[in-house]
């Protein structure tokens, strides 16, 4: 079945709790629960395809009731599943957080499925469905923290993804340290924000383009770095490091904000839009995207 990328990691159940009141420890405030599908590269595919594109997941997900139901969502949204490893014995992963107005509250990810199930969920990048150490994958990947930090060392040297276009996220800034091994992939592009470059790159940094010009200085060859709703900055070895404001919105949802800006960059410049409009663009779509204009 043919797609446009491979989205690797996290698909999971997001469990979001959110209230208009402000929170603190031990508060507890009415509000709303939802559950979504999510989890890093599934929220990145479901953006994907809102602009056109047909995403391929490379997960794992468990053969309990609830794996089943999100399987069936990921299909239905247009997904390749036919890559999906459904382990046997293990629960399908899964993200709870709570949300204020003032922004993420607190979060737990349980991603021991994927963690567990490891280069197996690879298997088709290996076996020549996908690619192959002799005939390596060339196209666009996204690939997300979650992975265990032994198998992203081992995904920066493997002669499978040699010349594959990798879109790299953290997944969360305490997971941002997996990604140095990958930043000297020469086709890796790294997307994080101001904390996870700063954890990357081992000191803080004021600004967005501050924190991508310290990551090219500290090995990366590209790097995307985002700072809330003030600038984003790209950064490229080649060619330096370029800026594109936050338009200013009212504040109504994080989770999956980060996600969503990965996915509408990497659709712009899929696009053949410049550096600058890419930029621009991201920016833009992740600005509704928190305002929940495009919900």
């Amino acid at each position: 079945m043919t797609h446009d990328i491979l989205c690797i990691g996290s698909v999971l159940w997001d469990v979001i709790g959110r209230t208009p009141h402000e929170m603190r420890v031990g508060s507890d405030e009415p509000g709303r629960i939802t559950r979504l599908a999510g989890g890093v590269a599934m929220n990145i595919a479901m953006t994907l395809g809102r602009f056109g594109l047909k995403p391929a997941l490379l997960t794992a997900i468990g053969q309990d009731a609830e794996g089943d139901a999100l399987l069936a969502e990921c299909a239905a949204l247009g997904m390749v599943t036919d890559y999906v490893l459904r382990p046997d014995g293990l629960p399908t992963d899964r993200y709870m957080a709570i949300e204020s107005p003032a922004g993420l509250v607190a979060a737990v990810a349980d991603a021991h499925t994927l963690e567990a199930a490891g280069d197996a969920i690879l298997a088709a990048l290996e076996d020549g469905r996908l690619g192959s150490a002799h005939a390596p994958y060339e196209g666009l990947i996204a690939l997300d923290g979650n992975l265990t930090e032994a198998l992203l060392t081992d995904l920066a040297e493997r002669p499978s993804l040699s010349r594959a276009d990798l879109r790299v996220a953290p997944a969360s800034p305490g997971k941002a340290r997996r990604l140095a091994p990958l930043m000297s992939h020469p086709g890796a592009t790294l997307y994080v924000n101001r904390e996870e470059a700063g954890y990357l790159a081992g000191q803080s940094f004021a600004t967005a383009a501050e924190a991508a010009k310290g990551l090219l200085q500290a090995g990366a060859t590209r790097a995307v770095v985002t700072d809330g709703g003030s600038f984003a900055a790209d950064g490229h070895h080649a060619r330096g490091v370029i800026e594109a404001p936050c338009p200013s919105v009212r504040v109504r949802r994080i989770t999956g904000a980060g996600d969503t800006f990965m996915a509408a960059h990497i659709a712009a410049e899929r696009e053949d839009q410049s550096p600058e409009a890419a930029l621009t663009t991201a920016q833009a779509i992740a600005a509704r995207y928190v305002s929940g204009e495009d919900t």
